[in-house]
């Protein structure tokens, strides 16, 4: 049985999430309150249930019945059920533009602004974002490349390992992602920034790649972190850990910090891991 409960910020994609898991097969509720998970999960759970791979969508509307969440979840685990928590992010600028786009209020902005709103959700949010078993942060993503991680994340298989890995690059100077697991700061590599040719290409690009790697540092680096990436990953899997967010910085997020993840990128496909990529500021100036 597959149980996955699917809540996160209101605007950061849980419909999309919920067409994505729908999509595979997955037996579909949203907004069920929270009080009555514990029956549904009975019934799902029961010897003669034809269901075997359920999506709960749990959201801030139900706020009058939230309070029974944390126990219904509780007493999912003193039963032994398992279950899992999809957790949706998102930074606070892009979930008031996309307010602002499709002129929706948010669900808790009545007598207050969408902002306040926001930060309202976000903090009523944060104990059940600590209890999620995997977060995906939608600030740049599209509704597309949301199912494709889901799609990932969620495919059953016997082949499948079950740990999913995203390596993203970024710039330190936008923030670091808020779903990073491990951050690895490469900002001490020779940077291309400088070399006028270079400036206007990323680490996508060959001769950047060359330039970036063409040292005795950032040879013995990359040794040393991709030997301590195949240390961890395992231990994680041994876990049970479903996903890992490596997180590669550098200043801007489009030379050294795209250069190095494309190489872990491609020595964990390699290796048969499960694995996304995204250059989360590779195109910025």
């Amino acid at each position: 049985m597959k149980f996955v409960i699917v809540t996160g910020l209101s605007g950061s994609g849980k419909s999309e999430a919920m067409r994505a898991l729908e999509d595979m097969g997955f037996y579909c509720v949203d907004n069920l309150p929270p009080a009555l998970i514990t029956k549904f999960a009975e019934l799902c759970y029961q010897p003669n249930s034809s269901i075997d791979k359920v999506a709960l969508g749990i959201d801030i509307r139900g706020r009058k019945f939230f309070e029974k969440l944390y126990e219904s979840l509780a007493y999912l685990e003193k039963e032994n059920y398992q279950y899992e928590i999809l957790y949706l992010d998102c930074s606070d600028d892009v979930l008031l533009k996309r307010y602002k786009m499709t002129r929706r209020n948010h669900p808790l902005s009545n007598n207050i602004q969408i902002p306040e709103g926001i930060k309202m959700e976000r903090k009523i949010l944060e104990s059940l974002r600590e209890k999620a078993s995997c977060i995906i942060d939608t600030t740049n993503m599209k509704p597309k490349n949301l199912k494709e991680e889901i799609g990932k994340l969620y495919s059953i298989g016997d082949d499948n390992i079950k740990l999913m890995i995203s390596v993203v690059s970024f710039g330190f100077k936008h923030g670091i992602p808020s779903d990073c697991d491990l951050v690895f700061d490469v900002r001490f590599l020779p940077n291309p920034y400088y070399i006028e040719d270079l400036r206007p290409k990323t680490g996508d690009d060959q001769d950047v790649r060359d330039y970036v790697m063409n040292s005795k540092i950032s040879e013995e680096f990359y040794a040393k972190l991709i030997d301590m990436i195949h240390f961890l990953v395992p231990q994680y899997v041994e876990e049970g850990k479903q996903h890992l967010v490596i997180g590669i910085g550098c200043t801007g997020g489009r030379h050294r910090s795209v250069t190095i993840s494309n190489l872990i990128y491609d020595d964990l496909v390699n290796n048969g891991y499960r694995v996304i990529k995204k250059h989360r500021d590779s195109m910025l100036r």
